[in-house]
């Protein structure tokens, strides 16, 4: 193997095995972007992306980082800033002394971290230390068709960057890879959520979605649970970002909409296949729902909901947080009136308001007078959909795309939004019609 320079301590030819699948999708990506270019010019950018490209070493150095340690330890990163993967990786093989792990930081760094600090890390690192499980892990990955997206790859998300010495060694993905570096809003919330929040969720997402924004969340139950079926009714992107291994489908009630969401959308984590979601990695999940989404929206928060510690992560990344207010009386919006006193967070009543937030003038807005009720503001496409719409007459989405002059994927869009407000409805011939008021 020409790009495997280290002894891992492992078979090579086993390495590369378990590796190969899960990089063919960067060569597959790379040929696609250079189609259309002239011979020359192709060459020039297979040359760029080859030299981008991370080696056998880089992917199998941060496969082991994301298998020893948890995630956002803040030594290793330094460690990786300092040495990169596979150096630190090199070191970390070494069974080095503190004193050799504060000194391989340099001068620069050695300030930042402390002999105490050092040792502890070893000492939580070591019992992980195990080949065998790095090998499960790539295993794992590669029986349910996992992607491992580093730094320097084409679909990375840069804005995970933001998270610093903490950001993920690296990402496994399953589903659409490309997804996250699409400009993304994060709507989250209670898992006892009510019927009002739950209403609200779906109603935000599948305005988002409509506006080809992607909608991100955790998958959980309540709002999560949603925000992505909303927007995968609209025809729309999702990205459900795990606490475990993308493997393990949690909550087990949710594994439907978690397949669905890998077939359609992309289901993320920084934790390797096998790994069991915890407390811990909920939180530490809930930073990386926060980095990856221009916004963040509180639908339904309790007093003390998880949801409230993604709105921190998200202020602490200078994200902008939009919190939908409830009834004063509800004990589920308690969280998010909180937060609005704190001045912690603007409120956001519309989908419009969301994406002037996440996006200010970048954002194609239509606002209206304060006094136009929300189907005059709604999407043009809507509006037509809607007038083409029979009420006896079943409808495909190919003779409705005909009629109202859309592209398909807007109309499916359309109708998902239409469903939601109870304006449609799919019948079980697979036709659509406008719903009987």
């Amino acid at each position: 193997m020409d790009d495997t320079t280290v002894d891992w301590g492992l078979d090579a030819e086993r390495i590369a095995v378990l590796l190969a699948p899960l990089r063919r999708r960067t060569a597959t990506v790379q040929e696609k972007s250079v189609q259309g270019k002239s011979m020359h010019a192709k060459s020039e950018q297979e040359s760029v992306e080859a030299a981008r490209a991370p080696t056998q070493d880089e992917l199998f150095a941060r496969v082991l980082w994301s298998v020893v340690v948890e995630p956002g330890d803040s030594v290793a990163g330094l460690l990786v800033q300092a040495l990169g993967a596979v150096g630190a990786a090199r070191l970390l093989l070494s069974q080095p002394t503190p004193e050799a792990l504060v000194q391989a930081l340099g001068s620069e760094l050695e300030h930042a971290l402390e002999l105490d600090d050092a040792q502890h890390a070893l000492g939580r690192w070591a019992p992980r230390l195990r080949g065998g499980d790095v090998v499960r892990a790539l295993e794992s990955a590669a029986r349910c068709g996992a992607h491992l997206l580093v730094p320097g790859d084409p679909e990375w998300p840069l804005a995970v960057d933001d998270l610093g010495i903490h950001r993920p060694h690296l990402l496994w993905v399953r589903g659409t890879v490309a997804l996250l570096a699409r400009p993304s809003v994060a709507v989250v919330g209670a898992r006892a959520a009510t019927g009002y929040g739950e209403h609200v969720a779906m109603e935000f997402a599948a305005g988002l979605a409509g506006r080809d924004v992607a909608v991100v969340s955790g998958g959980a139950y309540g709002i999560d649970g949603m925000a992505h079926r909303a927007a995968l009714a609209s025809g729309g992107a999702t990205i459900a970002v795990l606490a475990g291994g993308i493997d393990r489908l949690y909550p087990s009630g949710h594994e439907a909409l978690l397949t669905r969401i890998s077939q359609q959308g992309a289901l993320v984590s920084e934790v390797p296949c096998g790994t069991s979601p915890t407390k811990w990695r909920f939180l530490q999940r809930n930073r990386l729902i926060a980095a990856l989404a221009r916004a963040t929206v509180i639908v339904e928060a309790g007093y003390r909901s998880g949801a409230l510690n993604t709105a921190r992560h998200a202020d602490t990344l200078s994200r902008e947080v939009g919190v939908i207010p409830g009834p004063i009386t509800s004990a589920a919006s308690a969280g998010c009136h909180r937060l609005l006193r704190s001045g912690g967070a603007q409120c956001v009543t519309s989908v419009p308001e969301v994406m002037e937030l996440a996006f200010g003038g970048d954002a194609v807005l239509d606002l209206g007078d304060a006094g136009t009720p929300d189907s005059a503001r709604e999407p043009a496409a809507h509006t037509r959909v809607l007038d083409a719409l029979r009420p006896r007459r079943a409808q495909s989405i190919a003779e409705l795309s005909r009629e109202v002059g859309e592209e398909e994927s807007r109309v499916r869009a359309a109708l998902g939004s239409l469903e939601l407000d109870g304006r449609a409805a799919l019948t079980p011939g697979g036709g659509w019609v406008r719903a009987r008021s």
